[in-house]
């Protein structure tokens, strides 16, 4: 290596320094020390005081954990198809040259970029039982709207509808950009063959969006399983802990209850089903996946 090529490298790592001790001060040293933490009982005003695996032992046995568990593992089955075919749907349309498409995907990707507290504080009034814009146009065609959020059988289903429409824009985007990738000669040769439109989406549009579609669903499943800012502002884990999942009680546990150690052993329980659920899709991804044309 030449003087030149030291000094370069050395330039070059002064410049990434600044980030480099950020990313260990503010995310490594953090998830060290909440795994740390897992294994003491602090309950912030006092020292911490070890307890080995007790707080892992007492997760089994909390059944508001397995409420928690159940609720995230709903929310999830609810919202991530819809949110995947939706957003294939809305991208599917917005590829196409149509007079206004610019518009309508500024509008659909609108919502992506709004605050989750706004979002949510709009939509909780939206679900307002008694003046709310749901209830309102349900009630002028003589329909008696129900407690969308006071109602432990539609409370989630609500959370999720909000979500969808909160989210959706995102993965339209990626849907739509990967949909314009795909060469138009092989539909036009599709045509020549016979296909019709669906079979040109299932054999063409699905086999080379799918690199595309495993993204999403990856992605889209690791947030969902994450959902917090909506379910705070909306409900709060209400009504009777029908939308509690689990980083609204480990927030509970941590800031409110203050068990750090319990609350930093559910977040890890938390990371390894999101990391097991990760690995599973990345080993069946050979089986739908194409990454050739």
């Amino acid at each position: 290596m030449t003087a030149r090529q030291k000094k370069d490298m050395i330039a070059a790592y002064l410049f990434l320094l600044p980030n480099i001790i950020g990313f260990f001060a503010f995310t490594v040293g953090p998830v060290i020390a909440s795994l740390l933490l897992s294994f003491f009982n602090w309950p912030v005003l006092n020292p911490p005081t070890f307890v080995g695996f007790k707080n892992y032992i007492d997760l089994v046995k909390d059944p508001m954990f397995k409420k928690a568990l159940f609720n995230t593992l709903e929310y999830v089955v609810g919202y991530l198809p819809l949110n995947i075919i939706v957003s294939l749907l809305l991208g599917l349309w917005l590829s196409k040259d149509v007079k206004g498409i610019a518009l309508y995907r500024t509008l659909f990707f609108l919502p992506v970029l709004s605050p989750g507290v706004a979002v949510a504080s709009i939509w909780r009034w939206i679900y307002q039982p008694d003046y709310g814009l749901f209830n309102g146009l349900l009630k002028s065609i003589g329909i008696n709207g129900p407690n969308w959020l006071g109602d432990t059988k539609v409370a989630m289903f609500s959370v999720i509808l909000m979500s969808v429409w909160w989210g959706v824009g995102y993965n339209t985007v990626i849907f739509m950009a990967g949909i314009k990738a795909i060469p138009h000669t092989l539909y036009e040769a599709a045509e020549i063959d016979g296909a019709n439109g669906i079979g040109k989406f299932f054999k063409i549009t699905i086999p080379l969006l799918s690199p595309t579609l495993f993204f999403g669903i990856v992605m889209t499943l690791i947030t969902s399983f994450q959902v917090f800012d909506q379910i705070y502002i909306m409900t709060n884990g209400g009504p009777m802990n029908a939308t509690t999942t689990l980083v609204m009680y480990i927030f509970q546990n941590g800031f409110q209850f203050f068990k750090m150690g319990y609350a930093a052993a559910m977040s890890w329980i938390l990371f390894m089903i999101i990391f097991i659920l990760t690995l599973i899709q990345l080993r069946l991804q050979k089986n739908w996946v194409t990454y050739d044309i």
